[in-house]
């Protein structure tokens, strides 16, 4: 998956959008739709079908297809209110399919960067009016009258003068052989006539959930599956190099069990040991009674704490090379009244998904069938097919909700594992990871080392910002998602700014983890940003707004990274009224406040928090958001933004992942906890509106909540926390 997945803007929203119609099965009206523009996310330019369907039954019964992975970001509930708004139909009589996963069909079908919402607002509202335009049409030549003098009520058209109604069940059939009009002729609805978007609407799929139906990939059953575990070393790529398949093989119920060679590309099918089984706890029997010797491989003597020497190591030298900078950075820190330093830090973290990685696979005659809780289905697709040999048009793919992403399942390595397993046993299985495999073999949020340096004026003015960013990678190059976005804020705001980089080598496996980058960067430069502000005698938030300055846009008009200074201290000055801020406190309690940009969200988060004998209470956070001018479904956005600030909670209170001799120690929850309900604050949410198009809500809430969480630590208790977890330096 390519980074810039993360801040795509679509460049053209008057694209034209292509509709066909036709009668669906056992009549009524079907749409068809495409839109050229949106293609795979990592494509340099936008391109490639956008296709979804709309079926109208006589019955009056309107199926939207939701052809976006849900992996519990409402997603499939969202993008069919779109439709059925400008549809005009009664929500209550909308009924939600998963579509099937084919890129010719359906185009783009990832979830992951907040990218639904802005490159699917337009052209499913544009579908929408289509089919109400055909329904309108069709009622025209019934009662010949000019379609002009019609209009519409929920699931019914209206002809006002002649005193008629006819439903869209009457008209579906007629309809249906109307040819489809050009989307550009066509007005929306203004949104003040809204009956569907903008209202609080349940998910589609929580009465399956709260009934406990099959919706998950690990609920997936089929004719004669067997079951699958894979052992991986310890150490990322490593192979076998001795193993005794017999105790395993003399376990009840264990039908096979071999080893894979493997390759070198940690996103792909790895070298270990399969055991296939009647029933996944003999599968598990079979694969405890193992002892396997590892072969040495050249990443296992990396760990944590030879990085975190080697950072401080490069802190220490020149930088390997310079990203960005404006001005004389160095000559204004050597000019400034006052020079605030300090280093961050931030470890590898793992996604945690509670649903472990699982996938379903039946390879037979040359063709293998999947089912699968992907968030990127068709690069799983381009891997089976490149690791069995076999063209990708010979594999089909079937959505699974997911119990949880964050990023993890960009990745398809347990899709193309369980491929593998199937083709070798000749029957279908389900491969499903263990918790341990799961926190062990994830791929990680890259850890990273600031050095940060700030100048300040006799007036309290930033007159230089510096960042020596040392990360992983070598030459040029970044690991996957280690790399720093150059016009982070406060680039532009600041007349001296540089951003430079050292790395390192990495064996370890890294990926996208909700707000990629952002989830770290947000903790750094607002952490920093506090310092700063103390450092000039200013409030927090005070100094934010001065910071901010006036209204502007820093960046390039529709960039991914044009940020709007406007927008932010709109947020801001939300998040203190609504916060209390500056109100008088208990000792011990404090309030921090962080703000940041990512993923085309602007977002502002207070959160008290109380520490009492080194212990950190939450008491309770606000957040303050700017997503544009519409928010879709606003149960689902509410969940979303309160989700990513408990996220952030989390990570910061007690998630790292370590690395010893080249491999993960902690195994399971006990030794890399999730934030429990207990700890769980109240989170308080107010939308900002906006005159921008609507974005997504997956992301942006996150990268703010660990610096106002550490910034209310100091606040309560005058210790600055630089790295994460915080874990026990309270005490």
């Amino acid at each position: 998956m390519d980074a810039r997945m993360i801040d795509r803007v679509p460049t053209d929203l008057s694209r034209r959008l292509f509709l066909r119609a036709g009668a669906a099965a056992g009549g009524g009206l079907l749409l068809s739709f495409g839109l050229p523009g949106l293609g795979r996310a990592a494509d340099e330019t936008l391109g490639g079908p956008f296709e979804a369907f709309v079926r109208i039954a006589p019955d009056g019964l309107v199926t939207i297809a939701a052809k976006r992975p849900e992996i519990g970001q409402g997603i499939k509930t969202s993008m069919p209110m779109l439709i059925a708004e400008e549809l005009d139909v009664d929500w209550a009589k909308v009924r939600i399919e998963q579509s099937p996963i084919d890129a010719k069909v359906f185009g783009e079908q990832s979830a992951g960067g907040s990218t639904s919402t802005p490159d699917d607002w337009e052209p499913m509202r544009q579908v929408g009016a289509t089919g109400r335009a055909m329904l309108i049409a069709a009622a025209a030549q019934r009662w010949k009258v000019p379609a002009v003098g019609l209009t519409t009520e929920p699931g019914f058209v209206v002809d006002r003068a002649g005193g008629r109604r006819a439903s869209y069940a009457e008209l579906a059939q007629a309809a249906a052989a109307l040819p489809a009009p050009d989307p550009k002729t066509l007005v929306l609805k203004d949104p003040k006539t809204y009956r569907i978007i903008g209202k609080a609407q349940r998910q589609s799929d929580t009465p399956a959930i709260v009934e406990g139906k099959p919706l998950y990939g690990i609920d997936v059953r089929v004719p004669g599956m067997l079951y699958a575990t894979f052992l991986k070393a310890p150490v990322f790529a490593a192979k076998v190099a001795k193993v005794d398949l017999a105790p395993a093989k003399a376990v009840k119920g264990v039908r096979h069990a071999f080893v894979v060679d493997g390759g070198s590309e940690l996103e792909g099918l790895l070298g270990g040991v399969v055991v296939v089984a009647d029933t996944w706890w003999a599968a598990r029997k079979g694969r405890n009674a193992l002892e396997v010797t590892w072969a040495e491989h050249p990443t296992s003597a990396q760990g944590s704490a030879s990085f975190a020497a080697k950072a401080a190591e490069l802190h220490g030298q020149p930088p390997h090379r310079n990203v960005r900078t404006v001005g004389d950075p160095k000559a204004a820190l050597a000019g400034a009244a006052k020079v605030v330093q300090a280093d961050y830090s931030y470890p590898f973290n793992a996604h945690a998904t509670l649903e472990p990685q699982n996938c379903t696979a039946s390879f037979k005659d040359g063709k293998v069938e999947i089912w699968a809780p992907a968030q990127n289905p068709e690069d799983g697709r381009e891997l089976v097919a490149k690791t069995l040999g076999i063209k990708p048009e010979d594999i089909t793919i079937h959505f699974t909700r997911s119990g949880g992403g964050f990023g993890r399942r960009l990745m398809n390595d347990f899709m193309v594992e369980a491929a593998w397993i199937s083709k070798v046993v000749g029957a279908p299985v389900k491969l499903l990871w263990t918790r341990e495999d799961d926190m062990q073999h994830d791929f990680y949020r890259p850890a990273g080392w600031h050095r940060l340096s700030a100048g300040l004026d006799a007036k309290g003015e930033v007159v230089a910002w510096r960042n020596h960013f040392v990360s992983f990678g070598e030459g040029e190059r970044f690991v996957r998602a280690a790399g720093m976005n150059a016009t982070q804020f406060p680039y532009g705001a600041v007349p001296n700014y540089a951003l430079d980089v050292s790395v390192m080598p990495l064996g370890v496996p890294t990926g996208w983890l909700r707000a990629p980058g952002n989830n770290a960067y947000g903790f750094v430069l607002q952490g920093f940003t506090d310092e700063v502000a103390h450092a000039a005698g200013e409030d927090p938030v005070a100094f934010r707004r001065r910071l901010l300055g006036e209204p502007r846009l820093i960046g390039e008009p529709g960039k991914g990274d044009s940020f709007h200074t406007g927008r932010m201290r709109g947020v801001l000055d939300l998040v203190a009224e609504k916060s209390g801020w500056g109100r008088a406190l208990p000792k011990g309690v404090g309030l921090g406040v962080a703000c940041h940009y990512s993923h085309r969200g602007y977002v502002a988060v207070v959160m008290e928090v109380a520490v009492s004998e080194g212990q950190v209470k939450v008491r309770k956070a606000w957040a303050a958001v700017d997503v544009g001018s519409q928010i879709v479904n606003p149960n689902g956005a509410e969940q979303q933004v309160q989700g990513s600030v408990l996220d952030g909670i989390g990570s910061t209170l007690g998630q790292a992942i370590t690395i010893e001799n080249g491999a993960v120690t902690q195994s399971n929850f006990g030794d890399f906890p999730l934030l429990r309900l207990a700890d769980a604050p109240e989170v308080e949410v107010h939308f900002r509106i906006t005159d921008n198009p609507p974005t997504g809500l997956g992301e942006p809430a996150l990268p703010p909540s660990p610096a106002a969480l550490v910034n209310a630590i100091f606040a309560a208790t005058g210790k600055r926390i630089r790295s994460l977890p915080i874990g026990d330096q309270l005490a």
